[in-house]
């Protein structure tokens, strides 16, 4: 019953992600989003330490 039931979800979910919209366009990001990305990466330092991972934003 559960396989059968996943199964079903599943495709139920294919069917919603597949469809095309029509109001799909292009969403272009503004200027000052990139840079604040661009900048927060490179600010952004990740050390990984036995098991444990640290991340610290270098401002």
């Amino acid at each position: 019953m559960l396989r059968c039931s996943f199964k079903f979800k599943r495709q139920r979910m294919a069917k919603n992600y597949t469809k095309s919209s029509p109001e799909t366009k292009k969403m272009l990001p503004k200027k000052e989003t990139i840079s604040f990305l661009l900048n927060y990466s490179k600010a952004l330092s990740v050390i990984n330490y036995k098991r444990m991972k640290f991340e610290t934003l270098l401002n």
